[in-house]
């Protein structure tokens, strides 16, 4: 499905710049520092961490999408490592980093999702951080982008639960614009989660 998408599209389908999740919480990207972008599309979300001086390294499972994001790093003048990669089904990188980023890979249900997470979760270093932005349920009623299944949506007590034992840095839902190419582009129900794993 997402190759299809992204193949059919001429331009960068959620747009170049970064989330605006990742711009509010800059302050957690330390230059110098490793970091590993979950299902990261086109780039624009991994072409940004290393704009701060970060070693990133992104998995993605559609080709299109990681040719775009390969042409966003070399027009940026950055180094991304982009491996091809079902992220369920491969393996991922043998290495823990210092961020872990899913910014919308809400394409999931329930049990997936629990095996998404704890792949994240082992990908981090002790004190390290997940860092996760999505949909709520209430994205249901905006029809803005995000997916249709309600099950593949985010709550606080859902991602809370998530990551018990973990430091709850940030876990908020809200309602915001988004301006983020023909994908994710209107009124907007959204909920953030960073958390630092133990040490």
């Amino acid at each position: 499905m997402w190759e299809e998408r992204f193949a059919a599209s001429d331009d960068y389908v959620f747009g170049t710049a970064p989330a605006q999740f990742l711009i509010d919480h800059q302050s957690y990207l330390a230059s110098g520092e490793s970091a590993l972008s979950v299902a990261d599309g086109e780039g624009r979300n991994s072409v940004f961490m290393a704009e701060q001086g970060i070693e990133v390294t992104a998995l993605e499972f559609a080709p299109s999408a990681i040719v775009r994001a390969q042409d966003l790093a070399k027009a940026r003048n950055v180094t991304v490592t982009f491996l091809e990669a079902d992220i369920l089904k491969d393996p991922w990188p043998a290495r823990d980093y210092d961020v872990v980023t899913g910014v919308f890979i809400q394409f999931v249900g329930p049990e997936a999702r629990a095996l998404q997470f704890q792949k994240m979760k082992q990908a981090t270093k002790p004190g390290g951080l997940v860092m996760l932005h999505g949909y709520t349920p209430k994205q249901l009623e905006f029809g803005t982008g995000g997916p249709s299944a309600v099950e593949n949506l985010y709550t606080e007590d859902m991602l809370r639960d998530a990551f018990t034992g973990w430091d709850i840095l940030e876990c908020r839902a809200y309602e915001r614009t988004l301006d983020e190419g023909k994908g994710h582009s209107g009124k907007s129900a959204l909920i953030d989660l960073v958390a630092r794993k133990p040490t």
